[in-house]
Order: structure tokens, then C-alpha cells, then sequence
């Protein structure tokens, strides 16, 4: 009995079936990639400013805010400025990486929480509100550490959101005022 002869026809796919798939990838890439990058570049025609661009704005605030609480505790406990002088530089960093413009050094109201800030210099409208420092250094360290902790945390959760180049920036963030707040309670000890 002789043996059977194989079958002539290849066992993989056949070269059409792989011509039509791989145009048809190329297709959906190339639908996708622009899909993302109209979403990076402001989404679309509405007047309204992109999801990117609100993020980065409210970031940008955020870390001003954050400036403003280590300028607060730098006036109410100068013997600190050593130690908290490169975070705060590196939080003022972060305002410009976010597109805003860096905060300068307030000096606080006495008063026991917080109070309005002097008029911009247009006098059109009220800064921020200037945080005052805690009384004791530890409740300083400690208040500073939480409020970094806080705002890594946001940022953090923010990161699903936004698209991929803010992302990475809020991750590098959030890592570095994680990174903060353990600076900050580590030293206390």
C-alpha cells in the first residue's frame, strides 16, 4: 500500500487574506492616532477649551496654591527655610511645567486660618487665598506633608483622563510630591 502524498495547499494563511488584514490595520492605526491626537490638540470645534487644557490649568493653580502654603510656613518659621526651600523651589518648578506662571513669595495676614490676598496688580480682582502658618514647626511639617500627599493623590486619579503626554506629566508630579510629603515626615521624626 503506498502512501498518501500531502496536500499541495499551504497550511497557513493565504497571501490575500494576509494583504486585506494588513491594510485594514493600517487603517484603524491610522483612524485611532488621529482620533488621540485630536483629543491631545482640543477636541473638537466647540469654543470650549480641551480636557487638556483645563487639567493643565487646574494643576498649574494647584501648585501655586501649594507654593502659598510653603511660602506661609517659611514667614511663620524661618529656621525651616533650609529644609523646605528646595521643595518649595521644585513645587514653583512644577507651576511652570504646567503652563502657569510662578507664584511670588507672599507674605501671610496675621490671622488664625487664612485671608484674602492683596489686589493683582490690575486691581481687578482678589489673589488667592494666603494660607497661614501652624504655630508649632511639627504642625507646619505636618500640614505641609499632608496638603503634598492630598494633591499627589488627585493628581493621581486625574491620570486616566487626561491624554498621554499630561499624564506622564501629572504621574512625575504626583510622584514628586509624594516623594515631598515623605520628606516631610520623615524629618519630623
Amino acid at each position: 500500500m503506498p502512501l498518501p502524498l500531502p496536500s499541495r495547499t499551504p497550511s497557513g494563511p493565504r497571501r490575500r487574506s494576509l494583504l486585506a488584514s494588513a491594510a485594514g490595520a493600517a487603517l484603524l492605526v491610522g483612524c485611532s492616532s488621529g482620533a488621540a491626537r485630536r483629543e491631545e490638540d482640543g477636541g473638537g470645534t466647540s469654543g470650549d477649551p480641551s480636557v487638556a487644557e483645563r487639567a493643565r490649568a487646574r494643576a498649574a493653580q494647584e501648585s501655586n496654591g501649594l507654593v502659598a502654603r510653603y511660602d506661609a510656613v517659611l514667614a511663620g518659621h524661618p529656621a525651616l527655610a533650609v529644609r523646605l526651600a528646595p521643595l518649595r523651589a521644585e513645587v514653583a518648578g512644577h507651576v511652570e511645567a504646567f503652563g502657569g506662571v510662578r507664584r511670588a513669595p507672599a507674605t501671610p495676614a496675621p490671622s488664625p486660618s487664612t485671608s484674602p490676598a492683596s489686589p493683582t496688580a490690575s486691581g481687578s480682582a482678589p489673589a488667592a487665598v494666603v494660607p497661614v502658618a501652624p504655630v508649632t514647626e511639627q504642625e507646619a511639617l505636618s500640614g505641609l506633608a499632608a496638603a503634598e500627599r492630598a494633591l499627589a493623590d488627585r493628581r493621581a486619579a486625574q491620570l486616566l483622563d487626561v491624554p498621554g503626554e499630561l499624564a506622564r506629566l501629572l504621574a512625575s508630579v504626583a510622584a514628586a510630591g509624594a516623594a515631598h510629603a515623605y520628606l516631610l515626615t520623615e524629618g519630623a521624626r
